[in-house]
């Protein structure tokens, strides 16, 4: 078998734990906020808003990588204007790879936080404005500790896809050895090259870590149901 360094493993495996804890975070936070306001709101075009926020669970990954170039690239809207005031570019960095992973994985949060929310009793949120807790207060120590099992399952739902993010990650933030490049692009890397057990390894790595997220989502979920 092809002889490889540790080294080799560890510089895309630590760099996809770090991308994938930072984009869970960040999905789970924009996840929880859109979820609960989508589960209250009621308005015209609703069906088509909550279309569009679970958009990139269904888009393929290049698709939304190209979006995220027209976006973010040197002559997109926003890439053009970080460039220009803050001489700053998304593209081919961490960065890049933490929104990517953020983009693809919110709508495993979002779905799972939704209907989390909307399968609590109103009649808890009623009671505790009655007893005077703001709108804030209710939603930190009553509606958040009621829901928590299904937002946690859809962040590691979210953790989970962002370990295998391949596509959009590819296109915005590049293959860059040591800089951008995750497990999903090592392993493709070295498939490509013919190392064998290096992609063994990777696999293996990446393969156990999802069945394990997998499992324990799918408990909380079952729990969450209860």
């Amino acid at each position: 078998m092809d002889t490889f360094d540790w080294d080799s493993i560890r510089h895309p495996l630590f760099l996809t734990l770090k991308v994938t804890f930072f984009s869970t975070f960040f999905a789970a936070l924009l996840g929880i906020f859109f979820a609960y306001w989508m589960s209250k709101l009621r308005f015209f075009g609703k069906a088509f808003a909550d279309a569009v926020l679970t958009l990139p669970m269904v888009l393929p990954p290049t698709v939304l990588g190209y979006y995220l170039l027209v976006l973010f690239g040197k002559k997109g809207i926003l890439g053009h204007f970080l460039l220009e005031q803050f001489q700053y570019s998304i593209l081919f960095n961490l960065h890049g790879a933490v929104l990517a992973s953020t983009i693809v994985s919110f709508p495993l949060v979002y779905r799972s936080a939704k209907a989390a929310f909307e399968d609590l009793d109103p009649e808890y949120e009623e009671i505790a404005l009655t007893l005077g807790k703001s709108k804030w207060e209710t939603f930190l120590t009553v509606i958040l500790p009621l829901s928590w099992r299904g937002i946690l399952a859809g962040s590691m739902m979210a953790y989970a896809r962002g370990m295998g993010e391949f596509g959009a990650t590819l296109m915005i933030a590049g293959n860059i050895p040591e800089k951008t490049q995750t497990i999903a692009l090592a392993i493709y890397d070295s498939v490509q090259s013919g190392k064998d057990e290096f992609s063994l390894v990777l696999v293996f790595v990446a393969s156990i870590t999802c069945v394990l997220v997998l499992t324990v989502s799918g408990i909380l979920l079952k729990k969450s149901h209860w």
